[in-house]
């Protein structure tokens, strides 16, 4: 009788480990892009900082700087606006508007001479981003 009571309790112990581990598994999951020991997972991007000058009338200059950790072929680009780990394709031909770099419901035109995008916003509002944020690819 003791050792059934002990293989219950034992049973019940590892029942509630499971279920404490699968708990923290599914919170690290929800997380997003997180880091392990200092690295981002694979695939993911961060913003580092963020920067945003409107100094001059009607328009405002923004940096960001953002720290990726892509997959083999990727490099870092943008998607909606986001930082994001792009076809490496993409940066090297500088087909910028197929790795989706605007808002949904924006349109997206290459400049004249590919050294970046504008993302059109049904009003009429334009976002230029130049290929120079893109230095260090």
């Amino acid at each position: 009788m003791q050792l059934l009571k002990a293989l219950w309790a034992l049973a019940g112990a590892a029942i509630c480990c499971f279920l404490i581990f699968v708990i923290h598994s599914q919170f690290l999951k929800e997380e997003g892009p997180h880091e392990v020991c200092g690295q981002l997972a694979a695939g993911t991007c961060e913003i580092v900082t963020l920067d945003r000058d409107s100094s001059q009338p009607r328009r405002t200059i923004a940096r960001q700087t953002a720290r990726c950790a892509c997959k083999k072929g990727q490099i870092a680009g943008t998607t909606r606006a986001r930082p994001a780990c792009v076809d490496a394709r993409i940066i090297k031909t500088k087909q910028w508007c197929e790795m989706l770099p605007c808002l949904e419901g924006e349109g997206c035109d290459l400049l004249i001479n590919k050294s970046g995008w504008t993302c059109t916003q049904p009003g009429g509002r334009i976002k230029t981003t130049t290929e120079s944020l893109f230095s260090l690819i």
